[in-house]
């Protein structure tokens, strides 16, 4: 600090209360009470809702430019809200993310210019991955075997484009220890949330809403056997369910290992993992037990303990042999259902392996695929007269092979075992702070349990998941430079000494 700065006349310098009786001020504040009055008066109820909502939005824009940060957190909780309450407000919320991130780029922009953004923070392999990806999406555009451009921009941005621009700003803005943290809390509180709703759907059944949303078409997979598999907020029961399993698998190893936690941190966690649990059994997703199977596989690898190791393959061999080999509980039927997962002759599992054999025949002469959103929901809506509109891909690999080809999914596949392999070897070998390494543990066994339940449902480019595995990439990329950040803080330290 200089001189000057230092011995500043605090009589010279301009304060809140100044700023706030300046003309410029009071001119604006003036104008905008008088055109909320005139909305108001002019529009009523439709107008006091209007007047709240451009308040909401001035104050959110205010704290997204001058705290970036906070958008990564809007983000976590959108991604859990938007779709549940687009069954209510006929709206493209969905949008709403591609906002968001939008105006994260905005304000870093405007940031440079008062203060120094680390972008070199961005550089990483993990950065390198989307952006390869995002381009391969992109030169889609030009597939000959593409019918729709509409259809390519509404299913890119689950596939490709919010991976690619949340992991930048990701990197920027929310990956240090004290950020997976606040990411554990904001998560355990959403799932925990989400749970509390499909309990209220179970035990009371669905709201006017919800009962339009299933007599749209939704019954047909969500009401079997006059049982309603619960879906909570979520975009399905197959989303909620998977996402329900990867918050027990998570939060369980947080609580049973994360030592260091206080007393009270780790009771929230165990809360979130039965939750977790209780909400993937309560949606009867057959899929979704895979998450905390594999989950539960790659923690024992990860832990390096063969006694453990020992013990989870018996524990492991033992859910098997329950649900494949024993009729017990057979009168439950969420156990019921989770049972057919195991039953190599179900008759959904014949069905899907029927249209794979299908799309094999159909795309061994399309190597790059039908094109971006010729499958699915998107391909219904906009190009409902091809094969591959009508044609089931249930699983997300199933429906990137035919969206892209077989280039696409091996690439796509190359990327998330790569990202994988990194955060597992990150856990094992590179991260020496125990806390750091059961987080990392934590987040890439949930990351392994999401990739196995998206060969049965298409989870993983969906909301919540996207976003929650997005930022799990990040921190498990991020890792290897905690450490040496605090080494060098350390150092620093005893040079100040």
């Amino acid at each position: 600090m200089s001189f000057l700065e230092k011995y500043k006349n605090p009589f010279g310098s301009t304060t809140a209360s100044m700023k706030l009786s300046s003309p410029v001020f009071l001119i604006l504040l003036v104008g905008s009470i008088l055109f909320a009055t005139l909305i108001i008066v002019r529009s009523e109820i439709m107008g006091i809702a209007l007047v709240l909502g451009l308040v909401f939005v001035s104050i959110l824009l205010y704290k997204l430019f001058t705290n970036p940060r906070l958008g990564i957190i809007l983000l976590i909780i959108q991604g859990f809200a938007v779709i549940g309450l687009s069954r209510y407000i006929p709206a493209p919320l969905g949008l709403s993310l591609d906002g968001v991130m939008m105006l994260l780029y905005l304000a870093l922009f405007f940031k440079a210019f008062s203060q120094k953004v680390e972008w070199t923070k961005a550089k990483s392999q993990l950065t390198i991955l989307t952006t390869m990806w995002m381009g391969y999406i992109v030169l889609q555009i030009a597939n000959p075997e593409a019918r729709s451009i509409a259809a390519w921009f509404y299913a890119m941005r689950g596939y490709a484009l919010y991976p690619f621009l949340t992991v930048p700003l990701a990197f920027i803005l929310f990956s240090k220890p004290k950020d997976i943290k606040t990411f554990f809390i904001v998560w355990g509180i959403m799932s925990v949330i989400g749970t509390l709703k499909g309990i209220m759907q179970k035990t009371m059944g669905v709201d006017p809403f919800e009962q339009a949303w299933l007599d749209a078409g939704s019954y047909k997979t969500h009401i079997l056997f006059g049982k309603l598999r619960v879906f909570s907020f979520y975009s399905d029961a197959g989303q909620f369910g998977a996402s329900q399993g990867h918050a027990g698998v998570v939060f369980g190893i947080l609580a049973l290992f994360r030592t260091k936690a206080s007393l009270q941190l780790r009771a929230f966690y165990l809360f979130v993992c039965f939750m977790g649990l209780f909400g993937m059994l309560i949606s009867g997703t057959r899929g979704a037990i895979s998450v905390p199977g594999m989950g539960g596989i790659i923690y024992l690898v990860l832990s390096k303990n063969i006694k453990m190791l020992t013990l989870g393959a018996i524990m492991g061999l033992g859910v098997y042999i329950f649900f494949a080999h024993t009729t017990l509980m057979q009168s439950n039927p969420e156990v019921r259902r989770m049972r057919t997962a195991f039953d190599p002759n179900d008759a959904s599992l014949q069905v899907r392996l029927a249209n794979q054999r299908k799309l094999k025949s159909y795309l061994a002469s399309r190597p790059l695929g039908g094109g971006v959103g010729a499958t699915g929901n998107w391909g219904q809506r906009f190009t409902p007269h091809t094969f591959l509109a009508n044609t089931a891909t249930d699983s997300w690999y199933v429906a990137i092979w035919a969206d892209t080809g077989v280039v696409g999914l091996w690439l796509h596949l190359f990327s998330l075992f790569f990202m994988l392999i990194t955060g597992g070897y990150n856990a094992m070998f590179r991260l020496t702070n125990q806390d750091h390494r059961i987080m990392i543990t934590a987040v890439t066994c949930g990351f392994a349990g999401i990739m196995m339940a998206s060969y049965g449902n298409g989870v993983l480019g969906q909301m919540p998941t996207g976003i929650l595995m997005y930022l799990t990439m990040v921190f498990m990329f991020a890792s290897k430079r905690w450490e040496e950040e605090e080494q060098n803080e350390k150092s620093a330290e005893l040079v100040n000494i």
